[in-house]
């Protein structure tokens, strides 16, 4: 009889705390601010096609921040690649950019992820086309399955990314 209080007891508390979850809205506290999403201009950062600032084809990616940011450029998949060296290349141009802009890519390799980077490779200020790049090696028995291009802005300003290419060297 004690065991089948105590249960009913765990049910009532249960559907009593079920009820109120569900009453109750998920967050109660004071609204700071309220972003409207109306406009993507008040994102920050705004990805156009430039049909007249171009290096190859018929337009370039411009983007213009005004904090720092991260844009996925595509992924190429079933690469397949192994015991070579995989580079990410593209042309970048910038117009009043207040802090570089550079190159990175994400391997997938086994079950993980890993990174590269193109640092040593990067643009600043008001510059006119530069190819950047990142490579990634991949040695013996490693095998990349999918690749992620991205460029990375820190900074704020105005970044062209035309003509990308994923290329597949050997080790040397």
């Amino acid at each position: 009889m004690r065991k089948r209080w105590l249960l009913y007891s765990i049910q009532i508390c249960t559907a009593s705390s079920l009820l109120l979850l569900l009453l109750n809205p998920l967050a109660q506290g004071n609204d700071l601010r309220k972003l409207t999403l109306d406009d993507a201009s008040s994102l920050g950062t705004t990805i156009s096609t430039d049909p007249t600032v171009k290096q190859e084809g018929n337009g370039s990616i411009r983007i213009s921040t005004v904090w720092p940011t991260t844009i996925c450029l595509g992924e190429v998949e079933e690469l397949n690649v192994e015991n070579g060296r995989i580079v990410f290349l593209a042309k970048v141009k910038s117009d009043k950019l207040d802090g570089t802009a550079f190159l990175e890519m994400w391997c997938h390799v086994g079950g993980g992820q890993y990174f590269s980077r193109g640092l040593n490779s990067a643009i600043t200020g008001t510059m006119d086309w530069k190819t950047l790049q990142t490579p990634f090696f991949l040695q013996p028995g490693q095998s990349a399955k999918k690749a992620t291009l991205n460029i990375v802005i820190n900074g704020k300003g105005t970044v062209w990314v035309d003509d990308v290419h994923l290329l597949k060297e050997p080790l040397q």
